[in-house]
């Protein structure tokens, strides 16, 4: 199952071929179960936002017209993976394919190395580095790469956000990096369900005062981390629990038909 449309249609070959080679552009990445998304309008904020950013002199589509170019796309498709990426000239290509189970899956080793990804705020195109990062460190064999930053301050991971647990607290980094849709979500809930949490920030040297962690996204909320490095966090299990009792509670947000 592939669907993909610019602007509501399905695209030429030329639009396509556009769309493909445009290396400037941003996105934001969505699991759609029961045509509902967990911080449908968090995802809203990101495009919005980004083209701000980066088209100040374009006219950036409303929320609704964006959830709506993604309620066309879908068709009848109910549980789905969605990408959404705006292009040069506010073209919104919208892609469906596959949704992503929702499964556990083993622990992550995870390999720290230093990279700051450029923009960091942003979910933008360019993406080489840090896949170049995430798939020397498989070769190397870890599971995962996590990015250090300036300082050795913890950043993300790959393609997700690093969650900490201090025997008292959620931890969350705090450094230049990129707010996840699911990170934000969880972080929202954990307010609403008072849940202690803090930001703070971490150098990778500090970590053994921590006594679990893990990575979130939105293909899984609570992906424990085994390691860092030599550093392990074998007492998950608490962490990665609260985790999805929390997701459980997020608000799901319905994508028009």
């Amino acid at each position: 199952m592939t669907h993909v449309e610019i602007n509501g249609s399905v695209p030429s070959a030329e639009a396509l071929h556009r769309a493909v080679v445009q290396g400037f552009g941003h996105y934001t990445s969505m699991q759609v179960r029961g045509r509902a998304v967990a911080g449908l309008d968090l995802h809203l904020a990101r495009l919005r936002e980004a083209s701000a950013e980066l088209f100040p002199d374009d006219l950036a589509p409303p929320d609704g017209t964006i959830a709506e170019l993604i309620g066309h796309a879908l068709r009848d498709e109910r549980d789905a993976s969605v990408r959404v990426t705006v292009l040069p000239g506010m073209d919104v290509l919208v892609s469906v394919s596959e949704p992503v189970p929702d499964v556990p899956r083993p622990p992550l080793r995870v390999r720290a190395v230093r990279y700051e990804r450029d923009l960091p705020h942003l979910k933008h195109r360019g993406t080489l580095a840090q896949t170049q990062h995430a798939l020397q460190a498989r070769r190397a064999g870890f599971d995962d790469v996590l990015f250090v930053g300036h300082g050795g301050l913890i950043l993300e991971g790959s393609v997700w956000n690093v969650v900490f647990w201090d025997g008292d607290h959620i931890v969350w980094p705090q450094a230049p990096m990129l707010a996840g849709i699911t990170m934000q979500a969880l972080r929202r809930t954990m307010t609403d369900m008072a849940v202690p949490q803090v930001e703070r920030r971490l150098p990778l040297s500090g970590t053994t005062g921590l006594t679990a962690a893990a990575a979130t996204n939105s293909h899984l909320p609570d992906q424990a981390i085994l390691s860092i490095d030599k550093t392990g966090f074998p007492a998950y299990g608490h962490l990665t629990a609260l985790l999805r009792r929390v997701w459980e509670e997020v608000p799901w947000q319905t994508i028009p038909a």
